[in-house]
């Protein structure tokens, strides 16, 4: 390249008037031609010819490429152009060959105009020159782009080239001239009519004195068609799912929200898109663009909500039998509900009030003892929750009417017509008890109620149930009979009196001749009644409805009192006794001489004459008038035998008096007998003053004492004056054959007054009877029952009347096995495992073994109810058969446990005490805890008093002189203690029954020696 320096005219011109002088001028490609230096190497002044034209051949930003035709095959040529003021000359040495010259100007600057003087040389002249004007290209627009797209247009904009105007725009064969304002810096034109998602090259050219730059290119496509249709498919509490049909097969799309942008590719036809991780009950703004290339359509819009949120509870908060009452709380304040019931058959709109919480309904038009299934959709923007479900039921029809169709002494059947299939409640002495009205197969319902006690009433209420809603309560009473034979009844030949507990407003005695009015209390009485006879007592309850027969008894009353006389007879070997007529009922007269006993019957007279007797004595005769196995007071008198035989000598008066001396001992000694069993007989059953009569703390020690001297002399003969206690009361149930079985031992047998009476099963006559007595206790006539230990055929009985008694705690003063009997059969399971014993299902849920007894815990669960009881076992295993533990001190410690026992439960259910036979054993650990409460209470003590008292409850109670001797031990060992029997170390049971060991420890380390 040749290399050009810039120079002024003047500096030019005297560059050229030095060179002449010093040097000549040799051309060179960097010395500028003048006409004074051709004129010097040339030998003619004739300038060459200017070129004819000069063509510019092509431009661009930094060159303009010329070309013109050889002038006379001339191949030196000086070009003349300014460049920012610069003159720049360039000489061109043209090719030999070829008949025109090409030749580019370099290193100019973009979008400028030169002005070109094209010489041609020749032998160093230059021509008068070809002058002209070219222009280089314009740079290339900066930052062109697509500003804009829509289905039918593109919008471009550029920064303008050194604030040129005219631009030409070329795409698709099209050129288009786009002149931009002056004193803007950018470019900005709309490309339209297009089509819609078509890819378009565009070249955008700067125009600089029609000059076009090279051209910036840029691809942009126009926007695609919006979707046609977008459908919301579904909606939850947190999502939406929309679904739309894709654009010309475009699977790009963006769906924008809530400033949520989110690109969705699809491979389908249809596209289903969810939209999550939204807010429930809300409305949201949804655009959707179709998306080809870079260009977004213009959006399709779609509103939608999603689901509310179901309320979170109803509460039925009422019913009766036609209507139900639901609440709920509002959701997100949202008032628009519909209730829906009945599988959709029903549907209600609910508008709650805009200042509430809570949405009230009721439903009413209902069908009592139905079950409902609702639901309770909650509405947002006509959009339903999925529904909260409740079932609620109607109240059931209450029963109309409940008769009482059958009474006994512990229980009653009730009878009412059966209702549709509810099932039936009734509420009765604390209980409540399920009735099933499947057990029955007609159209009425019959339910025993039992253990019930004697000559109470019993108010109940019984519903009807349907799922666990009960009815309105049919209110009732229940009045249970009287047991008149189990009451103590005091009869003379005119009167008759008892005391009775239970309910009655009237008392009536009838013979078949005569009514007698009792006078309205607790205690009945009947007086001036005919002697002898039989009456029948009844006992009347008044309701406002009818009148309630409570008992009927059959009681005969004393024999008239006889007056009687004797006369001599048979010279004085025979007596005749002579009577008047009895006034009353009598079936014959007993006579008793000399210990011997004659019945007469009543067969007209009024006499009888014994034989058999030595004249002129004196003979003590008693007479009593018979009334069945009743008899009257006896007279008594003496009866002196005829004096007129009595004439014989003195050998024979020696020898009848050693006779007679005989005679009278022997009848002596018989008159002795007769009057002590005469004594025993009549006068047996009723305590002696000074036994009735308690003996103080101060006084106890002298008396234990005196008893305990002449070895234990006293104990023996109080204790043999109780033999005959109790013996002429009846116990004809125990020896019916049936019943005899179920007795361990033949002569301990239940009284029939006092006797347990289980519930019949399968109306079997038989089937009440176990061999049990209630026993009285210091405050209750029934605190305890004295029973037998269980047989292997007894043992469901044991449990039934532990059930049906409602016990609490069982005594257990025996072991299973003693000396290699059976004492006792085990009537609890021998492990945790449950036994069933009848309907009852008995669990060992604890156990603890002590020294000197064993406590034990059970679980009790009726099959037939499912009703489940708690029964406490104490369990005393120190204690020999037919003899007394070692010391009082662990059998006084364990009546304690039991003591407290009972007193905390005081619901007045007995207590069962058993031994084997349940009467040794048994009789005294009850008397030892009706003494001990006795002590403690009154400061004095009866025991003998309690053990005849008992005795008269179940025979042989206290069955041996040792246990009685024993149970003064007792009572003296306690009094020794600085302490009452009952301390306040038993307040608390439970602790006591979990660990009896610690209890009994404490006793011994704080008592005083």
């Amino acid at each position: 390249m040749m290399k050009y320096f810039k120079i002024d005219s003047v500096h030019l011109l005297l560059c050229l008037f030095l060179t002449s002088l010093w040097c000549p001028i040799e051309p060179t490609s960097t010395s500028v031609p003048t006409a004074t230096t051709a004129a010097a190497t040339t030998t003619t002044s004739t300038p060459p010819e200017n070129v004819q034209k000069v063509t510019v051949l092509g431009q661009n930003e930094t060159s303009i490429t010329l070309q013109w035709e050889k002038v006379a095959n001339i191949v030196t040529y000086r070009l003349h152009y300014n460049d920012n003021d610069n003159i720049i000359m360039k000489d061109v040495t043209a090719p030999d060959e070829g008949a025109s010259v090409e030749y580019v100007v370099s290193s100019l600057t973009a979008a400028t105009e030169y002005n070109f003087t094209l010489f041609t040389v020749f032998e160093g002249i230059n021509s008068t020159g070809h002058q002209f004007a070219a222009f280089t290209a314009p740079e290339n627009v900066k930052n062109l782009m697509a500003l804009r797209q829509s289905e039918t247009s593109i919008t471009l904009r550029w920064d303008k080239v050194a604030n040129i105007p005219t631009y030409t725009l070329q795409y698709n064969g099209n050129e288009i001239n786009i002149t931009v304002p002056a004193g803007v810096a950018s470019g900005e034109y709309v490309v339209s009519p297009l089509t819609a998602q078509t890819e378009y090259d565009f070249t955008l050219l700067t125009v600089f004195g029609n000059v076009p730059s090279s051209g910036e290119r840029i691809t942009a496509v126009t926007a695609p068609e919006n979707v046609q249709k977008v459908t919301v498919l579904q909606q939850t509490v947190t999502s939406i799912t929309l679904q739309w049909d894709t654009v010309a097969n475009i699977s790009k799309y963006r769906l924008q929200y809530n400033d949520n942008d989110t690109i969705i590719t699809a491979s389908n036809a249809s596209v289903q898109h969810t939209v999550s991780s939204l807010t429930a009950q809300t409305k949201y703004d949804f655009t959707l663009y179709t998306v080809f290339e870079s260009a977004k359509s213009s959006g399709a819009r779609i509103t939608a909500v999603t689901t509310p949120e179901n309320v979170q509870k109803v509460t039925v908060l009422g019913r009766n039998e036609t209507s139900i009452s639901l609440q709920w709380d509002k959701v997100a304040n949202i008032s628009t509900y519909t209730l829906q019931y009945n599988d959709n058959d029903n549907i209600m709109n609910i508008n709650a009030s805009d200042g509430a919480a809570s949405v009230e309904h009721v439903v009413s038009s209902l069908t009592a003892g139905t079950e409902y299934n609702f639901v309770v959709v909650v509405v947002f923007e006509n959009v339903s929750s999925s529904g909260l479900s409740l079932t609620a039921v109607t109240v059931p029809l209450k029963v109309a009417s409940v008769r009482v169709i059958e009474r006994s002494v512990t229980s009653a059947i009730l009878k009412w017509d059966k209702m549709h299939v509810y099932t039936y409640l009734l509420e009765i002495n604390g209980d409540d008890v399920p009735i099933d009205p499947r057990s029955s197969s007609s159209d009425v319902v019959t339910f025993r109620v039992s253990s019930l006690s004697a000559g109470t009433k019993y108010p109940f209420n019984l519903s009807t149930v349907f799922f666990e809603v009960k009815s309105t309560a049919y209110t009732g009473f229940i009045i249970t009979a009287i047991d008149c034979a189990a009451s103590p009844w005091h009869v003379t030949n005119s009167s008759i009196q008892g005391r009775i507990e239970g309910l009655f407003s009237n008392a009536t005695a009838t013979n078949g001749s005569g009514l007698h009015l009792s006078p309205v209390g607790a205690d009945v009485s009947f007086t001036d009644l005919y002697p002898g006879s039989t009456y029948e007592v009844s006992l009347f309850y008044d309701t406002p409805s009818e009148r309630l027969l409570q008992c009927n008894h059959m009681l005969p009353i004393i024999p008239p009192d006889i007056n009687a006389h004797c006369d001599y007879w048979a010279a004085g070997y025979s007596i005749l006794i002579r009577w008047d007529v009895p006034e009353g009922v009598w079936t014959g007269v007993e006579v008793n001489v000399t210990g011997d006993t004659y019945n007469v019957s009543r067969n007209g007279k009024l006499e009888t004459q014994i034989s058999g007797f030595q004249p002129a004595k004196v003979y003590k005769v008693s007479l009593a008038t018979l009334s069945g196995p009743l008899r009257s007071k006896s007279l008594v008198f003496d009866c002196r035998t005829d004096p007129r035989g009595v004439i014989a000598g003195a050998v024979l008066g020696v020898l009848l008096f050693c006779i007679l001396v005989c005679l009278a001992v022997f009848i002596w000694r018989r008159n002795r007998d007769f009057l002590s069993q005469n004594k025993n007989l009549h006068g047996g059953t009723k305590p002696s003053r000074s036994k009735s009569i308690p003996i103080s703390v101060e006084k106890f020690p002298d008396h234990f004492r005196q008893m305990s001297a002449d070895q234990n002399r006293g104990f023996s003969e109080e204790y043999e004056s109780f033999m005959a206690v109790g013996t002429e009361q009846t116990r004809k149930t125990a020896e019916i054959p049936d019943n005899k079985a179920k007795n361990r031992f033949t002569n301990v047998l239940p009284y029939d007054w006092s006797r347990v009476k289980l519930t019949s099963v399968n109306h079997s006559e038989n089937s009440d009877y176990i061999n049990a007595n209630y026993m009285p206790g210091y405050n209750s006539n029934r605190q305890y029952i004295a029973a037998q230990g269980p047989l292997p055929s007894t043992v469901n009985d044991f449990w039934r009347m532990i059930w049906e008694q409602r016990v609490k705690g069982v005594v257990m003063v025996t072991n299973c096995t003693e000396g290699g009997r059976a004492k006792c059969e085990q009537y609890w399971p021998l492990d945790c495992t449950p036994c069933l014993f009848g309907e009852l299902l008995v669990t060992v849920q604890s156990e603890q073994r002590e020294p000197d007894w064993t406590l034990r815990e059970f679980g009790v669960k009726n099959k037939q109810t499912s009703e489940e009881r708690t029964v406490k076992h104490f369990h005393f295993t120190a204690w020999p058969d037919h003899g007394v533990p070692e010391g009082t001190e662990a059998l006084i410690w364990f009546r304690g446990l039991v003591r407290q026992h009972i007193e905390n439960e005081g619901d007045g259910a007995p207590t069962v005490v058993h031994c084997s036979a349940g009467v040794g054993r048994t009789g005294t650990i009850i008397a030892l805890d009706v003494l001990l409460q006795q002590l403690e209470a009154e400061r004095a003590v009866g025991i003998a008093a309690f053990v005849q008292k008992i005795r008269q409850s179940r025979p042989l109670m206290v069955q041996t002189e040792s246990q009685y001797v024993f149970l003064h031990q007792c009572i003296m060992n306690s009094l020794q203690l600085n302490q009452k029997p009952e301390e306040n170390i038993y307040e608390n049971s439970d602790m006591i029954y979990a660990n009896a060991t610690a209890l009994r420890e404490f006793h011994s380390n704080n008592t005083n020696p």
